[in-house]
Parts: C-alpha cells; structure tokens; sequence
C-alpha cells in the first residue's frame, strides 16, 4: 500500500451550526448535576409497610398450619 505524501497540516476545526459547545481543554468534561430523587411520600412509605406486613403475617400462618 502507497501513502500520501505529508501535504502539511490539516484544515482547521470550525464549530458546527447548531451542534454542541466545544469542550474546554484539559481532561475533565463538565457534567450536569444529576437532579435529587423526590423523597418518598408518607402515603407510599406506609402502603409498602402495610404490604410487606401482610406478606410476613400470610408467611408466619402457612409455615405454623
């Protein structure tokens, strides 16, 4: 296989219309901050206490009959 000739340095970078921002330099991109999970409502919290009693209750009874 035959290379090209070295024809000098490349053409240079120019930003895209509507793409992204061009990153700064160095190594470290910057990242958003990912958004805190709601915390779980009162309601919710006591159906799924309420829920995993009943399971624990309908377990007891089946192992002990």
């Amino acid at each position: 296989m035959d290379d090209r000739p070295h024809q000098g340095l490349g053409r240079g970078a120019y930003p895209v219309p509507g793409g992204p921002a061009p990153l700064p330099d160095g190594d470290r991109v910057p990242v958003p901050v990912p958004p805190r999970r709601p915390a779980v409502r009162r309601r919710r919290f006591a159906y799924g206490v309420a829920v995993a009693v009943c399971v624990l209750v309908l377990l007891v009874v089946g192992i002990v009959r």
